[in-house]
C-alpha cells in the first residue's frame, strides 16, 4: 500500500509536473444558462471569465504582497518586487500548468519562511500573511482542475515542508496543528466539488451515449422492417417474372429453342433471386422473428388502396380525421405505397397518442414526379397519457423517405399542433419503375 501511495504521488506531482495543460474556455450552452442576461454578443467573451477572475486575483496578489512587504532599501524593495511576482505567479500559472503552479507556490512559501525568519520579519510563525494564504488557493485551484486525490497528497508534501522549516528555524509550531486541520477541510471540500462535477460529466456522457445507442438500434430495427417488407414486394414481382418466363414458351407455337432457352435462363435466374432474397431475410428475422409481425403475416402488404380501411380504424378509436386527395389517382410502384401508407399510418397513431381530442387531416396529393403526403393534426384537447413507446417514429418515417430518395419535414405547427409533410419521387421510364432516381 505504501509502494503504491508513493508511485501515485510520483504521478501525480512529479511525472510531467510542469506539462502544458491549458484551461479551455467555458462552453457557450454553460454561458447561456449562467449569463441568461448578456448580449449575444458579450457571451463570446464570457466565456474567458474563469481566466479574468484568477487573473485579477493574481493582480491583486502582487499588489497585496507589494503593500505588506515595503520597507526602506532600494535593494529590499527589489527582493520585495521579485517575491511578490513570485507569489503572484502561481494563482496565474494554474491556467496553463496546474502541477508546476502547485511547486512554484511552495517554492514561494518555502522563500518567504526563510526569507522573513532571517530578517526577523514580524511574521509569527511559517505560516505568512501573503505567501501560504495564496498557497492554499493555488492548491484549491489545482484541485479543481486536475483530480480529487491531489488534494490529500498537496497538504501532505505542503505541512510536511512547512513541519520541516518550522524544526529548522526553531520557530513555534502553535499555530500549525489548526492550519493544517484548516485547509483539510478546505482542500477536502474542493475535492468533493471537483468529483462531483466529474460524476456529473460522466452521467451526461452515459446517458448521451445510452441515447445515441437506443436512436441507433431503433434505426435498425426500423431498417429492418422496412428490409422485410420490401422483400414481400421485390419477392412478389420476382414470383410474377418467374411464372411468366415459365409460361411463355407454352403460348408461342414452335418456339424457337433459342428464346426456350432465354426464358428457362430468366425463370432460373428470377428463382435464384428469390432464394438469395429468403436467405438476407433469415439473417434479419433470426434475432426476433416476431418483433415485427402483423396479425396476419401472410397478408399482403398494404397500400394506399387499404387507406379507407386504416382511416376508419382511427375513428373508431377516437380521432377525427379527414382526408384529401388531389391529382388524378395513379398506380405507383408498391415501394412508394407501402411508404406512403406506414407514413400515415405512424402519423396518426402519434397524433392519437400525444394529440387526444384533436382534429387530423390527411392529404395526398399525386403530382407531377412522386407522391405527396401531409398529415397535419391540431392541438390536443385534454392532458396526453404517457406513451410507452420508444419515441423513434419520426425517425423511422425519415427512414423511409431517406430510402427512397425523398425529402420529408416534421414540426409543431403554431396552434401547438403537429404536421408531418413528405415527399416521395417517382420517376417512370419505358419498361420499367424507378424509385427515387434508381432501378
Amino acid at each position: 500500500m505504501a509502494h503504491g501511495a508513493l508511485h501515485r504521488l510520483r504521478q501525480d506531482l512529479f511525472v510531467g509536473a510542469f506539462a502544458f495543460r491549458p484551461m479551455p474556455p467555458l462552453e457557450d450552452a454553460k454561458v447561456s444558462r449562467w449569463l441568461p442576461f448578456l448580449p449575444r454578443r458579450l457571451r463570446h467573451w464570457a466565456r474567458w471569465l474563469p481566466h479574468s477572475v484568477v487573473g485579477f486575483f493574481s493582480v491583486c496578489v502582487f499588489l497585496a504582497t507589494l503593500t505588506t512587504s515595503s520597507g526602506p532599501g532600494a535593494l529590499r524593495d527589489i527582493l520585495i518586487t521579485g517575491f511578490s511576482a513570485l507569489v503572484a505567479a502561481g494563482p496565474m500559472l494554474t491556467l496553463f500548468r496546474p502541477v508546476g503552479a502547485y511547486w512554484l507556490s511552495v517554492g514561494a512559501f518555502t522563500v518567504s519562511a526563510v526569507t522573513h525568519a532571517a530578517l526577523a520579519s514580524p511574521f509569527a510563525s511559517v505560516v505568512g500573511e501573503v505567501a501560504f494564504p495564496v498557497h492554499l488557493a493555488v492548491m484549491v485551484l489545482v484541485v479543481l482542475r486536475t483530480r480529487p486525490r491531489l488534494a490529500i497528497e498537496m497538504w501532505l508534501v505542503t505541512f510536511a515542508t512547512a513541519a520541516v522549516l518550522t524544526a529548522l528555524l526553531g520557530m513555534d509550531t502553535g499555530d500549525l496543528p489548526p492550519v493544517a486541520v484548516f485547509c483539510g477541510v478546505v482542500l477536502v471540500s474542493a475535492a468533493a466539488v471537483r468529483a462531483w462535477r466529474e460524476e456529473r460529466r460522466q452521467v451526461v456522457e452515459t446517458l448521451t451515449a445510452t441515447a445515441e445507442e437506443r436512436s441507433r438500434r431503433t434505426l435498425l430495427e426500423e431498417r429492418a422492417l422496412i428490409a422485410r417488407e420490401l422483400h414481400d414486394v421485390v419477392a412478389h414481382h420476382m414470383s410474377v417474372i418467374a411464372i411468366q418466363a415459365e409460361a411463355a414458351p407454352y403460348r408461342v407455337k414452335d418456339t424457337p429453342p433459342e428464346l426456350a432457352t432465354s426464358f428457362a435462363t430468366i425463370r432460373e435466374n428470377a428463382v435464384a433471386a428469390l432464394a438469395e432474397l429468403r436467405r438476407i431475410l433469415g439473417v434479419v428475422r433470426s434475432a426476433d422473428p416476431d418483433a415485427f409481425a402483423e396479425a396476419d403475416p401472410e397478408a399482403p402488404q398494404p397500400t394506399l388502396a387499404s387507406l379507407d380501411a386504416l382511416l376508419a380504424s382511427v375513428r373508431s378509436a377516437g380521432l377525427t380525421v379527414e382526408a384529401v386527395t388531389t391529382g388524378a389517382p395513379r398506380p405507383l410502384p408498391q415501394g412508394v405505397e407501402l411508404s406512403a401508407y406506414r407514413i400515415v399510418q405512424e402519423a396518426l397513431s402519434n397524433a392519437l397518442r400525444h394529440s387526444p381530442g384533436a382534429e387530423a387531416r390527411v392529404e395526398i396529393s399525386y403530382v407531377l414526379g412522386g407522391l405527396g403526403v401531409r398529415i397535419v393534426n391540431g392541438p390536443p384537447s385534454r392532458l396526453a397519457k404517457p406513451s410507452p413507446g420508444a419515441g423513434h417514429g419520426v425517425l423511422g418515417m425519415r427512414e423511409r423517405v431517406q430510402m427512397l430518395g425523398g425529402e420529408m419535414t416534421a414540426e409543431h405547427t403554431e396552434d401547438g399542433g403537429f404536421e408531418v409533410a413528405a415527399f416521395l419521387p417517382v420517376v417512370r421510364t419505358a419498361g420499367e419503375n424507378t424509385v427515387g432516381g434508381k432501378a
